[in-house]
């Protein structure tokens, strides 16, 4: 496994669309291992694809420790309540934002197997998917912040 570079906010790859994974070939899955590895070593809880430079619909989330979620072609296909906020992002060091988020959110996505599976999340766990899954659509957080500031500030 490698760390992997993580790209910060003004660099053109992070605002760009990614594209679906259409075969998940032994590259895919060390990508996987690799942005778990790489989330970890920066105290992250999420990481996307695009934030290390690959533009493939992947996202690796671990709110519980140990219970990593890797998701491919992540869709949300369903999202309810509401809730706000703060949020922080690998690729915005020194930074949190408010932001609104649903409470509750479905997501479909492959596995490392290539197996279509429905996943939930609540509370931090929606927030993490909405806004990892933002990633792979080229949006920050910063975009939809009713504040931001600065992490000793909080």
């Amino acid at each position: 496994m490698a760390l992997l570079h993580i790209l910060t906010e003004g660099e053109p790859q992070l605002y760009k669309i990614s594209r679906p994974v259409t075969e998940i070939t032994e590259r895919t899955k060390i990508l996987l291992d690799d942005m778990v590895q790489t989330m970890r070593k920066a105290d992250g809880v999420g990481l996307a694809a695009p934030q290390v430079g690959v533009l493939r619909r992947i996202v690796v989330i671990e709110v519980e420790p140990g219970q990593v979620l890797e998701l491919i072609n992540p869709v949300i296909t369903y999202s309810s309540g509401n809730q706000t906020g703060t949020e922080g992002c690998l690729s915005v060091p020194g930074k949190r934002g408010t932001v609104d988020r649903p409470s509750y959110v479905r997501v479909e996505a492959m596995d490392r197997e290539g197996v279509t599976r429905t996943y939930e999340g609540t509370e931090l766990l929606a927030r993490c998917m909405c806004h990892e899954i933002d990633h792979l659509d080229g949006i920050l957080y910063t975009s939809k912040a009713k504040k931001i500031t600065d992490e000793e500030d909080d």
